[in-house]
């Protein structure tokens, strides 16, 4: 047996936070995330005790969650990710707030919020994300896998 893997591809809309183009593999969350004692800003790692994704990484990737959650220290811990060079390639989130938006303004990331579908609902970790935030749109490009005959 041989796989073919094909691919289709989902556009989002929404609005534009910080501008700029970036792609990457998607990480999605519906928990929260906390700066303040929730990341390790030198490795771009959440931290946080029972949150979901604990362990995992999202250096260089499109992280996709419902929006920031805890303290002013937000945008103070995500700064340091992009000094450290493991900020997320770009933020989707849904709850816009001062601190959010503080927080994607620092990490210079393209983020938006705002959008026509819920990228929760449409994005799944592993998805390849295209983040177009000057155009305010969002590609997803998602693979099945399907066991076919050798011929």
């Amino acid at each position: 047996m041989s796989s073919i893997v094909m691919e289709h591809t989902l556009v989002i809309r929404g609005r534009k936070v910080v501008g700029g183009v970036a792609e990457g593999e998607a990480l999605v969350t519906r928990d929260r995330i906390s700066g303040w004692g929730g990341i390790d800003p030198r490795t771009g790692t959440v931290v946080e005790t029972r949150h979901e994704l604990r362990g995992q990484s999202f250096a260089g990737k499109v992280l996709v969650f419902p929006g920031a959650k805890g303290s002013s220290g937000w945008s103070a811990m995500f700064h340091m990710t992009r000094l450290m060079n493991v900020a997320p390639a770009a933020f989707l989130f849904n709850e816009m707030t001062t601190k959010m938006a503080l927080g994607a303004v620092v990490t210079h990331s393209p983020a938006m919020t705002g959008f026509d579908r819920d990228p929760l609902d449409c994005i799944e970790t592993g998805d390849w994300v295209r983040v177009d935030a000057d155009r305010g749109v969002v590609e997803i490009i998602k693979k099945k896998t399907t066991l076919g005959d050798r011929p």
